[in-house]
């Protein structure tokens, strides 16, 4: 099942993307008419849908064994949002090694089999968290602060939880997934770089309006069977620019589920994001992005997230 979070007439709607992606199911409107004895807001939103569990799933099949007509809208009648517009919390995780020795092979000027990674980073699956404010969708302009020249876009994808918990066991955590999604971590590099030389961490090269992007739209656990057999890809105008596979994931994320519920409760909706594929942006490759180029990140089994990148 696949759902996305869009504007229609004067509201934003939780809905099921249906008929080879072409229609929607407006979820709450057809609850309305199919479910008139459901009580509370259990299709109000998707955080509502992801928390109802079980109850929620069984009203949605419900709905699409008969939608209403006046439920239905067409793709092109929308404006889409973020799939999961409030989360909880984002986490960001460095879940591919080979991102960062690329990364830095490129800014040192050495082979990337020569790079050492810091052992602790090699044993666990580390993270930032990042501004879940700060949220965009598919579609959606991304305006870039006019502090920064050095554009760049990151090819990942996230899990959304379903469930929370605390100290999760990683033979677990899968239980926990309740589906994914695209993400792109667009990020200012020249301010990185000023921020990173601090010591204290990622600032405002990642804080800024539009700069994590979700979508098209969030794809349940139960359609998605292998979420590490993907074939990821980015595109910039049109042209490929990077290619990569989840099967290179070094950190999966019962890694991360196991390792950020430690001592921490976890709970639904929040988005724990893979970490960029390797050659899965700019800085891999040195090409970086202009106002007015249309990035493209398509992963397979999940869909394709465009944005177009504008002088804020």
């Amino acid at each position: 099942m696949k759902l996305a979070t869009v504007g229609y007439d004067t509201g934003d709607h939780a809905a099921v993307v249906v008929e080879h992606e072409q229609r929607l199911v407006l979820l709450d409107r057809a609850a309305a008419y199919a479910l008139p004895a459901e009580s509370g807001p259990l299709l109000a939103s998707m955080l509502h849908i992801i928390e109802g569990g079980d109850r929620a799933r069984e009203a949605i099949d419900r709905i699409l064994a008969d939608p209403p007509e006046a439920a239905v809208v067409d793709v092109t009648d929308v404006r889409w949002r973020a799939p999961l517009p409030n989360p909880p919390q984002i986490r960001d995780f460095g879940g591919f090694m080979d991102h960062f020795r690329n990364a830095r092979a490129r800014m040192q000027g050495i082979p990337a089999h020569n790079v050492e990674l810091p052992q602790v980073q090699l044993e666990r699956p580390l993270y930032y968290i990042a501004n879940r404010l700060a949220i965009a969708g598919h579609e959606s302009d991304v305006r870039w602060p006019a502090y920064s020249t050095v554009r760049d876009y990151e090819l990942e994808f996230a899990c959304v939880l379903g469930r929370g918990g605390t100290d999760i066991p990683r033979e677990r955590a899968a239980e926990h997934i309740f589906g994914y999604t695209v993400f792109n971590d667009f990020t200012a590099r020249d301010t990185q770089v000023e921020e990173m030389a601090t010591g204290l961490g990622l600032s405002k090269c990642k804080d800024f309006t539009d700069a994590n992007v979700l979508g098209p739209w969030i794809v349940t656990a139960d359609e998605l069977t292998d979420p590490y057999r993907l074939s990821m890809v980015a595109r910039i105008n049109g042209t490929e620019v990077s290619r990569g596979t989840s099967a290179d994931m070094d950190h999966t994320f019962a890694d991360m589920i196991a390792f950020a519920s430690t001592a921490t409760r976890l709970y639904p909706g929040e988005i724990l994001c893979s970490g960029t594929v390797p050659t899965g942006c700019g800085v891999e490759h040195g090409r970086f992005l202009e106002p007015g180029d249309t990035v493209e990140l398509e992963v397979s089994g999940i869909g394709v997230l465009r944005n177009t990148v504008v002088t804020a």
